[in-house]
């Protein structure tokens, strides 16, 4: 019963004393009653410390093992809470109590176990499969490899097919939901639902009842629909953000090292997490273990700390004689004890701040790279030997404090969304309606407030790398310069990321299923070769996740290329006119391309198709061309 109290979920420990056993106790029986009875007696000595003259319980329920603990054998008798086929119990001290009292008990003694447990479950499975896991990895950055290449060389087709098979494969997944909830379909317990069910730390329990197959199914029935939908609608603007994509395929087939690049960046993101992480394991463990008073009586030093080499001659002991000295957590009372949890603040931010400076050195490298493609003359001759490495000297010798600025910005206002979520973490219990407003009215602002500093970050990192001016007037002139062609970025720059999502979404999508169905064992040939997990589905998850980073790591390069590509479009139509004395650096295709999409004027005509694709005034050097 000491263990419903709260301070068993704080402290993870149950105020009374415990000890192991051979066995758990199978017959209701009391101390009192026990002592009357010879052989009843010597069965309860059994479950006494130290013998007759030690501890004994005042009762004994009968318990069931379960993760080598022993917990009151609890069950249903006409709906009514009973132990041991009894709705009432003595507690050893002659009054009844209802067996329903020994719910909250269980309950909050067995969060703590059964958590443990499945953590320890999802370690062991990642010890077992972790090899598995790289070659899923590896095959995803293969695909990724030969996507990209074969961008280069067919864009057109290669964005054809990426569109229809992610409507196959997502398709197919809408298939598979409906043949595993048909196949429930009379099972027994299979139409639980999650209210019933509650929470389970076994996540396969979720896959055997029909109700998960049906919310999967209807979730990817909805993004089916809104992609094939996204499609009609957009299907004249896609045709010219495939023209775009075609002219970034030229550019990097210049710059053709630039593939190769997001390796470059997942070895430095990796250095920065293995450092974030040791140094966040060495915080966590630099601990002392603190000892405890507990006690069943009252007690002046109850919940004090204490030191149990010595308890049993020390003074506490002396003034509460049931007392023990048990283990309570791990921490400590000195100064930097305490301010722990500032120090993993501080870990968390240089975290941040690291990750994002080499983020946007990446950005900044490959804009540089694809921007002297761009102002090239004469390309590819007027371009540098090696464009992509005299990029990363140029943003190393010139600009580390103006990439240094521009993360810090962005870190600043990742470590505030983390306090916030902290913070809401700590008052859940106590916080009032208005106070939960109020927290979630900031989280989602500084959400807003994050995605628009990566934007105006992304762009002045273009503008940097063009013009090498410092970080606030380079970000200045980028933001105006997008605003004065905010119909072409809604046109084709949004246009053109949607197409390269859907490639990373055909990625995670190929390697996902094979995943399942090697790790699930449905596929006899890999039955014997597939390790034995608990759950499957967390290597499963890993890939999907690891996949979807190596693809965006990928496509980021085609996503940089077109960005830079856009800007310096923009740049070189208010710097150029096209006559002889002020030419355009642009090619003809992309001057095809981007030409129609030309901010409207009181003389532009529109065009018929509808689209809102406007054509600027031609004027005479135009007009001879």
């Amino acid at each position: 019963m000491k263990c419903a109290s709260p301070m068993v979920l704080l402290e993870f420990q149950c105020p009374t004393t415990q000890m192991c056993v051979e066995k758990c106790p199978e017959t209701f029986m009391t101390l009192v009653k026990a002592y009357s009875n010879k052989k009843d007696f010597d069965h309860y000595k059994t479950f006494c410390k130290e013998g007759v003259l030690g501890l004994c319980p005042a009762m004994l329920i009968p318990s069931k093992p379960f993760t080598r603990r022993c917990f009151p054998a609890l069950g249903k008798t006409g709906g009514v809470v009973t132990v041991g086929n009894n709705s009432h119990f003595d507690d050893g001290r002659g009054n009844m109590r209802d067996a329903k009292d020994l719910v909250d008990g269980v309950k909050n003694a067995t969060v703590v176990i059964e958590a443990r447990q499945a953590v320890m479950k999802i370690f062991e499975d990642y010890t077992q499969s972790w090899y598995w896991i790289l070659i899923g990895l590896v095959i995803a950055m293969l695909t990724s490899l030969l996507f990209i290449v074969l961008l280069r060389f067919l864009a057109g087709i290669m964005v054809w097919v990426m569109v229809v098979m992610v409507i196959l494969v997502i398709g197919y997944g809408i298939f598979h939901c409906y043949m595993e909830y048909a196949a429930l379909k009379g099972e027994a317990g299979a139409n639980v639902t999650f209210q019933e069910l509650g929470f389970q730390t076994d996540f396969t329990i979720y896959l055997q009842i029909r109700q998960t197959w049906l919310a999967f199914m209807i979730i990817l029935a909805i993004v089916e629909v809104i992609i094939i939908l996204l499609l009609i609608f957009l299907r004249k603007r896609i045709l010219i953000a495939i023209a775009l994509i075609k002219e970034a395929s030229r550019a990097i087939g210049h710059v053709m090292s630039s593939l190769f690049y997001p390796l470059f960046t997942f070895l430095l993101l990796a250095m920065v997490i293995a450092y974030w992480a040791v140094t966040a394991v060495f915080l966590s463990t630099s601990n002392e273990p603190i000892y405890k008073v507990f006690n069943e009586t009252e007690c002046d030093h109850s919940r004090k700390t204490c030191e149990p080499a010595n308890y049993s001659t020390s003074a506490e002991k002396v003034q509460c004689p049931d007392s023990e000295c048990l283990f309570a957590f791990y921490g400590g009372e000195t100064a930097y004890h305490k301010y722990l949890i500032g120090l993993q603040f501080y870990n968390v931010f240089l975290f941040f701040w690291c990750a994002n400076f080499v983020t946007a050195l990446g950005q900044m490298t490959l804009a540089g790279a694809f921007a002297s493609y761009y102002w090239a003359v004469v390309k590819p001759d007027d371009m540098p030997a090696f464009p992509v490495f005299s990029s990363l000297g140029r943003s190393l010798r010139y600009h580390t404090g103006t990439l240094a600025f521009g993360s810090l910005i962005l870190s600043i206002i990742q470590i505030i969304r983390v306090f916030l979520e902290y913070l809401d973490h700590k008052l859940k219990g106590a916080q009032n309606k208005f106070t939960k407003f109020l927290l979630c009215c900031m989280k989602c602002c500084f959400w807003c407030l994050e995605k628009c500093i990566k934007f105006i970050n992304r762009n002045a990192y273009i503008m940097v790398a063009i013009y090498g001016k410092n970080f606030c007037s380079s970000a200045k002139d980028a933001f105006l310069l997008l605003m004065r062609n905010m119909i072409r970025v809604a046109i084709l720059d949004k246009v053109t990321d949607f197409l390269l999502f859907l490639g990373k979404l055909l990625i995670v999508g190929l390697v996902g299923i094979f995943a399942f169905f090697f790790f699930s064992g449905r596929v006899k040939a890999f039955e014997n070769t597939a390790p034995n997990l608990h759950y499957y589905w967390v290597p499963i998850l890993t890939v999907a996740v690891g996949s979807y980073l190596i693809a965006h790591g990928f496509f980021s390069v085609y996503a940089m290329c077109v960005d830079t590509l856009f800007l310096c479009f923009c740049e070189d139509l208010e710097r150029n006119d096209g006559s002889a004395a002020r030419p355009y650096y642009m090619s003809s295709t992309l001057r095809e391309i981007l030409w129609k999409t030309a901010p409207e004027d009181p003389s532009a005509r529109q065009q018929d198709d509808g689209d809102v694709l406007l054509k600027q005034p031609q004027s005479q050097e135009e007009e001879a061309a």
